[in-house]
């Protein structure tokens, strides 16, 4: 699921600048300033502000619906960006709501991992689940680009996009939360048993 998020994020954060510039918004001003460093200066802003927000929202809803809410809100800015691409304004809005629907990966996949396997080997835990942003850095840039290229249009692009938000918000609300419930269910039968066999001793 993660390498979905980090694959389909990264095809967009690497291209926003040829995106931009083959819809002419590049250097249309937006409040003054050139579409594409506002885009990229509040897709940075939203980025960052995306991590501890969801992870509070997280903290109230759980991880799951947390993933179903922002995974989501991804993919339809990204729809949004496909019919309204080349008004600077949107373009600049469009790409700071996709950020803010991407980043919060590097939260509340981690927080989810935690929930699994606790803090105990929480560093090593999170390396092997952080090969999962080396593996979209290796396939988002390049099969952008090369989507791009074979087709002359970056709508590919983002239908693939869409189409991994969509599966993982699936995945984090049907298959992630079934095994989340099961794995609760279990650790509570074991302390039980647990603590039944201390109070027999």
């Amino acid at each position: 699921m993660m390498t979905m998020m980090s694959t389909s994020g990264l095809m967009i954060v690497s291209e926003v600048g040829p995106i931009a510039k083959d819809y002419g918004v590049e250097n249309a001003l937006v409040l003054g300033v050139a579409a594409l460093p506002l885009s990229l200066t509040l897709s940075r802003f939203t980025n960052g502000l995306t991590r501890p927000f969801f992870g509070w929202v997280s903290d109230h809803i759980g991880r799951e619906n947390t993933m179903l809410l922002a995974f989501s809100l991804e993919a339809l800015s990204i729809l949004l960006l496909i019919a309204f691409v080349g008004n600077p304004v949107l373009f600049v809005i469009l790409t700071g709501l996709a950020f803010f629907g991407w980043g919060e990966i590097f939260s509340l996949f981690p927080s989810t991992l935690t929930d699994f396997y606790g803090s105990e080997h929480a560093t090593m835990n999170y390396g092997m689940l952080y090969m999962a942003q080396g593996v979209g850095a290796l396939l988002g840039g390049p099969l952008s680009a090369s989507l791009d290229a074979v087709a002359n249009s970056w709508t590919p692009v983002f239908l693939i996009v869409v189409t991994m938000d969509i599966v993982t918000a699936v995945l984090a609300v049907t298959v992630l939360k079934r095994i989340h419930r099961k794995w609760n269910v279990d650790i509570s039968s074991e302390l039980s048993e647990v603590e039944d066999a201390v109070k027999n001793s």
